[in-house]
C-alpha cells in the first residue's frame, strides 16, 4: 500500500536538515520501501520540508518508518502528515 509522508520543517531548521541529510538519504536508500522522495523548496531554493512516497503493508508500517527517519529523530519537522495514496500516473 502506498503512503505519502508530507513533512514540514521547523522554522530556521535548515542547519538541522543539512547536518542530518547524509543519514536521512542513507535511510531512504537502505529501507527498501521508498518509491519516491525529495525536498520541498522555498522561494530562495532552500529545502523546507519533505515528500516521501512509501510502499508498505499498512499505516502502522508507514508510521514506524517515519518515526525512525533520521530527520524525525533529529527533531527537524514541525508537522508530519501520513496519507494513504493511490498512484494513477507514473
Amino acid at each position: 500500500m502506498l503512503f505519502a509522508l508530507i513533512c514540514t520543517d521547523k522554522p530556521g531548521a535548515l542547519p538541522v536538515r543539512q547536518e542530518n541529510r547524509p543519514a536521512h538519504v542513507a535511510y531512504l536508500k537502505e529501507s527498501g520501501v521508498v518509491q519516491q522522495a525529495g525536498p520541498f523548496l522555498n522561494d530562495a531554493g532552500d529545502m523546507r520540508g519533505s515528500l516521501v512516497i512509501l510502499d508498505v503493508a499498512d499505516r502502522a508500517a508507514a508510521e514506524a518508518w517515519a518515526a525512525n527517519d533520521p530527520y524525525a529523530k533529529a527533531g527537524l519537522f514541525s508537522d508530519v502528515r501520513i496519507e494513504a495514496w493511490n498512484r494513477v500516473i507514473g
